[in-house]
């Protein structure tokens, strides 16, 4: 439903987005992370078609967004960093602004509005204007005119941004909700947003791809996954640690001390699992053993191991 392909934009000197191609299905809700500057809104203007690209191009449900700019826009429904409106309008009034150009008038266009504010929970604050809206709800305002002419795209910049978590929970929920008939791509800096609703991640640094897959299968790759976490009641933990060390299998330990109680973080070499020797020896040993978890992996970890070698501090890029 959607295809990025080899998507390049320069700003001056500044390469903001250096080559990006992939490709979302129907019913894939795709993660797009990277840190600040890394091109993730050029990119996302671009597939919308508020920027024109250098070189590449976005098809949109079959449809190139340079070739056939309406009928891609049609199929798409986009919210924006900031998602601006009319501040002197009301909720409803805006909606029904947007529904207009969206091509829907009359019963057709009140039905659907009220519709996505109900699904959204926006109907008690319809008739105020979004000048004196929170930021919650303004932003809640711009996620119901993204879904009002029910689009087969989405794409979601930054979409649970001042949203309380009770609202974050809802929001996601109705991600959730939307995703399998919808091609969605959520840019977020929320690592949690990721492994709560995203089927898939894509990683970007200095506008390049540099990883691609499931959140599980991301998380994977961090040296905390299969890690065995040990909680011990307070003792001295310094023998204990030393006899993981020594352990097949183990590359380090890591020693928390909080109150008097220790947490050993076991990391495995290459991601193995070390879980079942590590209990074996902990109940040979007698060890005061409070709790015992296994790590699939940190995908903050993962991030940062992929992302801090190209990090800059240029803010040129920390625009894009």
């Amino acid at each position: 439903m959607l295809e990025i392909r080899r998507l390049v934009k320069k700003f001056g000197p500044l390469t903001a987005v250096d080559g990006v191609s992939f490709a979302v299905a129907e019913g894939e809700v795709l993660g797009f992370l990277g840190p600040n500057g890394a091109g993730k809104s050029t990119t996302m203007k671009m597939i919308t078609g508020f920027l024109a690209p250098d070189v590449g191009t976005a098809v949109i449900c079959g449809h190139d967004i340079e070739v056939e700019p309406l009928a891609a826009k049609r199929r798409i429904g986009y919210l924006p960093e900031g998602a601006p409106a009319y501040p002197d309008m009301t909720a409803a009034e805006f909606l029904d602004f947007i529904a207009h150009i969206r091509g829907l008038y009359g019963g057709e266009a009140r039905r659907r509005i009220g519709y996505i504010a109900d699904l959204i929970h926006i109907a008690d604050v319809m008739h105020q204007p979004i000048e004196t809206l929170s930021k919650g709800y303004r932003r809640r305002v711009g996620v119901a005119q993204t879904l009002l002419h029910d689009p087969p795209v989405l794409i979601l910049d930054e979409p649970t941004d001042g949203l309380d978590p009770n609202q974050k929970y809802e929001m996601r929920g109705i991600i959730r909700a939307l995703s399998p008939r919808k091609a969605i791509v959520i840019s977020t800096h929320l690592l949690e947003e990721v492994e709560a609703v995203c089927s898939r991640a894509i990683i970007i640094a200095r506008g390049r791809v540099l990883a691609d897959g499931t959140p599980g299968d991301l998380a994977a790759r961090s040296r905390y996954h299969n890690a065995v976490r040990l909680d011990l009641a307070a003792v001295d933990v310094t023998p204990i640690a030393a006899e993981l060390q020594q352990l097949p299998g183990v590359a380090s330990v890591e020693t928390t001390i909080d109150d008097g109680n220790a947490t050993l973080s076991v990391l495995p070499h290459d991601g193995q699992p070390i879980s079942d020797a590590i209990v074996r020896h902990a109940r040979e040993r007698g060890w005061p053993v409070t709790g015992l978890y296994v790590e699939r992996g940190r995908l903050d970890d993962v991030f940062r191991a992929i992302t801090a070698p190209l990090a800059t501090a240029d803010p040129a890029r920390d625009a894009a």
